[in-house]
């Protein structure tokens, strides 16, 4: 009787232990972890975006009016969100296109998916694994700003970032 009790505490005990979590005590489940070690004081949640600033590190990146070309300050945006994806490789993302409200429907969701292909590229281009990257176009169906006019439009012509696992 003593030894089928102690037997069962001490297997009880053991399968705690095994059941343990492995994460380092200094990672934290709402920020990424940098090259470091540290999460500088990011907000990283899952399904997080670069709009709402809730993506870490990453980024939001611009477009000029019905172009998918990336320009110099877009390859810069797009280099940082690279250099943070390397140093989070347990962070996969999706590349959202979207566009201002000029153009049509179909129109705007090609534009849209060039745009956010053209980002994925650079990314891997960069060194990204693309396995951690998928893409979606929205068009014009989700603005980040509201308005008919370029201050509107030009927060529009994005490519936003979220995070779909981390």
């Amino acid at each position: 009787m003593f030894t089928r009790a102690f037997f069962t505490t001490l297997m009880v005990g053991l399968l705690a232990v095994g059941c343990a979590s492995n994460k380092p005590k200094n990672a934290q489940d709402d920020g990424a972890l940098g090259a470091d070690g540290a999460n500088n004081g990011l907000t990283l949640e899952l399904n997080g975006d670069s709009d709402s600033n809730k993506a870490g590190g990453l980024q939001t990146v611009y477009f000029g009016f019905d172009s998918s070309n990336l320009d110099s300050e877009t390859k810069e945006a797009v280099k940082s969100n690279a250099d943070y994806l390397k140093a989070n490789a347990n962070v996969d993302i999706q590349v959202e296109g979207h566009c201002d409200e000029r153009g049509g429907r179909q129109y705007n969701l090609a534009l849209g998916e060039r745009r956010a292909k053209a980002v994925r590229d650079y990314l891997v281009a960069l060194g990204v694994e693309s396995k951690r990257i998928s893409t979606i176009s929205y068009g014009s169906e989700r603005p980040k700003a509201e308005g008919s006019d370029e201050s509107a439009w030009s927060q529009n012509r994005r490519a936003n970032f979220v995070v779909t696992a981390k």
